[in-house]
């Protein structure tokens, strides 16, 4: 009996993204890693590992997992890089990129020597706001991702191997094209010192109706105009996007002026961009509340009283120990689970393409308890 909360990642369809990733590098030159932020599912690394040439890590952790897990190339930044980690994390990188010029004078040279075959690059900022929620709008007004034009430092141009700029989230070329003219009427001058330029992330490059063969023509016009520099995108969403969803089972079921289905998972500890994004997740067989024969607001199993999912119909009224099946929950999820309240982490696991369910791993009280003191 499948035991919830649980994700359940589907092999097949996380390999349909590698491929379409691997079309646009084949066909564009362009270098793509995986954003651990967005996914870190290190049982398919393997997999993954076949079509992508490594991982971004955004510190010391994410790092040690890339490094452990898929041992492809391992890029690594931070806002911030704090003195006891930086030896370590220059053993193990291939790249490190430092967010401020301040950040590389601190720690470029000690960084060379540890590892002299290491990448120095610097994030750059091209002010150009393109993402649709200022949350996660990297370029937005008083950002501290990234270096302006205003703070750039012309002095280290030549210890530098590349830039990298990240403004977009979950968008198409269009946007690409835009921060793209931005960033060049800025830093352009700077690029021929270069031996990359890295696009970041927030490419929808696997969603239905991105359009893919454009993306590979700006990526080709823009090593054109540069020397064919080589071009790195390092996506997280667009790598997991759709193969997977989080099964939760209802628990309980409660009028209080509208019929609620309490379920054994929660909004806030294992779904929270859909309060942070915010955005609504599709269930499986649900419509929009009114829609079917009976509505449900569904809610987590925390004492947060905004711990709610939606109101949702079916066709069918629902019953305790019924599962509710949530769509396109394997990015930016269990990357970012909580055990507020102590609630149980779901499990992970994959549906492999032979059609056999493997849990690759289930958390307990231990995970609770080990987390604090």
């Amino acid at each position: 009996m499948l035991q919830t909360p649980i994700y359940i990642c589907e092999e097949q369809l996380l390999e349909n993204n590698l491929k379409i990733l691997e079309h646009v590098q084949k066909k564009s030159g362009a270098k793509i890693i995986l954003a651990l932020k967005g996914f870190a599912m290190w049982s398919t690394f393997d997999l993954v590992g076949r079509y992508l040439q490594g991982c971004t890590a955004s510190g010391l952790h994410e790092a040690l997992l890339a490094r452990e897990k898929m041992d492809k190339e391992v890029h690594t930044y931070s806002p911030a890089f704090k003195e006891e980690e930086i030896e370590q994390i220059a053993k193990i990188s291939d790249h490190i990129v430092f967010n401020s010029p301040a950040q590389f004078h601190r720690f470029a040279l000690h960084v060379k020597q540890i590892n002299p075959k290491i990448s120095l690059s610097l994030r750059l900022n091209p002010e150009c706001s393109c993402s649709p929620v200022e949350l996660y709008n990297p370029c937005g007004l008083y950002s501290r991702l990234g270096t302006t034009l205003a703070n750039f430092d012309e002095s280290i141009i030549g210890e530098l191997d590349g830039f990298n700029f990240h403004a977009l989230c979950e968008q198409g070329v269009d946007a690409l094209e835009n921060v793209l003219e931005a960033f060049e009427e800025k830093f352009g001058r700077y690029i021929k010192d270069m031996k990359y330029i890295n696009f970041g992330g927030g490419h929808h490059i696997t969603k239905k109706g991105y359009d893919v063969e454009q993306l590979i023509e700006v990526i080709q016009e823009f090593k054109k105009r540069h020397n064919n520099i080589e071009v790195y995108l390092e996506p997280g969403e667009a790598v997991a996007w759709e193969c997977g969803y989080l099964i939760a089972s209802v628990l309980d079921i409660i009028d209080n002026g509208i019929k609620i289905a309490i379920l054994d998972t929660s909004a806030e500890a294992h779904m929270p961009d859909t309060l942070a994004m915010p955005y609504r997740a599709e269930v499986r067989g649900a419509a929009e509340a009114g829609q079917k024969a009976f509505t449900y607001r569904l809610g987590g199993n925390t004492c947060l009283a905004g711990d709610i999912m939606g109101d949702y119909s079916f066709e069918k009224p629902l019953k305790i120990g019924d599962k509710i099946i949530f769509e396109d929950q394997i990015h930016y999820t269990f990357v970012k689970n909580s055990t507020f309240n102590g609630i149980k982490l779901p499990s992970l696991a994959i549906l492999k393409k032979d059609g056999s369910l493997h849990v690759s791993h289930e958390f307990g009280y231990e995970d609770y308890k080990n987390r604090l003191s």
